[in-house]
């Protein structure tokens, strides 16, 4: 029994690594921090969260991501942005909160999208090209969310690079790297069995 849970414990840590070393080595050259490195655009992906954390405080992840993306349209990278988050439960909608922040922060209400059906990174991509038809995107959100994104669009065929949103402090963004370690194992389980997403539906042209 204990060579067993050994056994497991080596499989489940060698799972880790090599579904990490693919992501990583495949976001090579392709994620960015500085807005001037990145080519015009006519979609951006905002992949959405929270705005609040469990502490009732602002979620830095959320704030950061708002931040880079108004910097991205007031640069002239992106025409149009498609917000893609949950919004499955009731008195919790990511797309809506972001899209308050945006308009704020004097981004168009008509260059704003929602996609109310993100539930998982894998959904928001999937769905941005089956749904809002885009085959070529600048995703935004933290470099190692970024470095997610990009493997699942280009397995399905697109054109994406990632926009990095500055990070959170590692005193508070712990759990969420460790977090996505194991949602980099479960990407590349779903790639293989074809997961599709939780809802599609009719499309919507991002005109």
């Amino acid at each position: 029994m204990r060579n067993k849970i050994i056994l497991l414990l080596l499989l489940i840590i060698a799972s880790i690594y090599i579904a990490n070393r693919i992501v990583v080595s495949n976001a090579q050259n392709k994620t960015f921090y500085n807005v001037e490195d990145i080519s015009p655009t006519k979609v951006g992906l905002l992949l959405g969260t929270g705005k609040y954390n469990k502490k009732g405080y602002i979620n830095q992840y959320y704030k950061n991501r708002i931040t880079a993306t108004v910097e991205l349209y007031k640069q002239g990278k992106i025409a149009y942005i498609l917000i893609s988050g949950d919004n499955g439960r009731k008195g919790y909608n990511e797309p809506e909160e972001m899209k308050k922040d945006l308009i704020k922060q004097g981004i168009p209400k008509n260059k704003i999208y929602l996609d109310y059906a993100g539930f998982r990174t894998l959904d928001s991509i999937i769905r941005a090209k089956k749904i809002f038809g885009q085959k070529k995107l600048i995703v935004i959100s933290q470099k190692f969310h970024n470095e997610r994104a990009i493997y699942i669009g280009e397995y399905y065929g697109m054109n994406i690079i990632g926009f990095n949103a500055k990070d959170v402090n590692n005193n508070f963004g712990l759990k969420t790297k460790i977090r996505e370690k194991l949602a980099r194992v479960k990407m590349i389980i779903d790639l293989l069995i074809g997961k599709e997403p939780k809802y599609l539906g009719d499309k919507i042209e991002i005109k």
